[in-house]
């Protein structure tokens, strides 16, 4: 049996049959989208060196069986009372969308977040967001703390609600750029993953990532006091996560030589 408070450089669909059903309140992921996504050391005007390789991709022809094997997976170890947001491009978000419909579950919002760039294009318009699917098993048991950021009064400088706001589908945040420091080629912003855990969950509460990349969910969730448990496929992004969970360092430092620390 899996124990919690780990990561374990696994491959999710073969992992989460080892955890007990109905354990999980809250599931954050970014799975792989099928794109034939190159991470390349060179990608994003990176510096090379620092930029770690590997990123575990799969092909177009798989997504559809590989969706719904994951996902019934999710199913399986969520709570009756859990909750899950799953990010997506849209180039396959479909095959995402039926599957959950297929396995049952409740699609409560579809978030959109939109970022602060994307690639240039010449013969169609620039894609500058992600979709986020926000899920449940059972709605009439899905916890919700709508003034876990704001009060209910409170006001920005223009009288305007700011709880009413927040909690608006589609959100403006900014990638993080790590410069100098180790990284993988994509990863969820703090600020997004900080927002969701405080508006789907609380201080006890277990988070799953089955597609665990740099960590960002695990080390997140262990700040805000949440327990955790994550899974990752490619050993050097396990040990990228590893690594920042045991230092306790948001960031680290590398050598000019890509080296951690």
């Amino acid at each position: 049996m899996l124990e919690f408070d780990q990561i374990y450089h696994q491959d999710c669909i073969a992992g989460m049959p080892q955890m007990l059903d109905n354990c999980i309140d809250l599931i954050v992921t970014d799975p792989p989208f099928a794109i034939d996504f190159k991470a390349v050391r060179g990608n994003y005007n990176r510096k090379a060196s620092r930029v770690l390789e590997g990123y575990n991709e799969i092909t177009k022809a798989d997504y559809s069986g590989f969706t719904v094997s994951w996902l019934e997976q999710a199913w399986r170890i969520l709570k009756p009372s859990g909750s899950m947001y799953v990010f997506s491009g849209w180039n396959n978000l479909k095959d995402i969308l039926v599957a959950l419909d297929e396995i049952g579950f409740i699609t409560i919002n579809h978030i959109i977040w939109k970022y602060q760039f994307g690639v240039v294009t010449r013969r169609k318009y620039v894609s500058s967001h992600y979709h986020c699917l926000y899920v449940c098993k059972d709605d009439k048991l899905r916890p919700f703390y709508p003034f876990s950021r704001y009060q209910k009064d409170d006001r920005d400088s223009a009288g305007r609600s700011q709880h009413y706001r927040d909690k608006e589908d589609v959100w403006t945040i900014k990638r993080e750029y790590w410069a100098g420091d180790q990284k993988t080629p994509t990863k969820l912003p703090r600020e997004l993953i900080e927002k969701i855990l405080n508006y789907s969950s609380i201080p006890g509460d277990l988070v799953c990532d089955p597609f665990l990349g740099s960590g960002q969910v695990a080390f997140i969730s262990r700040l805000m006091q949440r327990r955790y448990i994550g899974f990752e496929i490619n050993k050097e992004y396990y040990d990228f996560a590893k690594a920042r969970l045991d230092s306790g360092q948001y960031r680290l430092k590398t050598t000019d030589q890509g080296n951690l620390f």
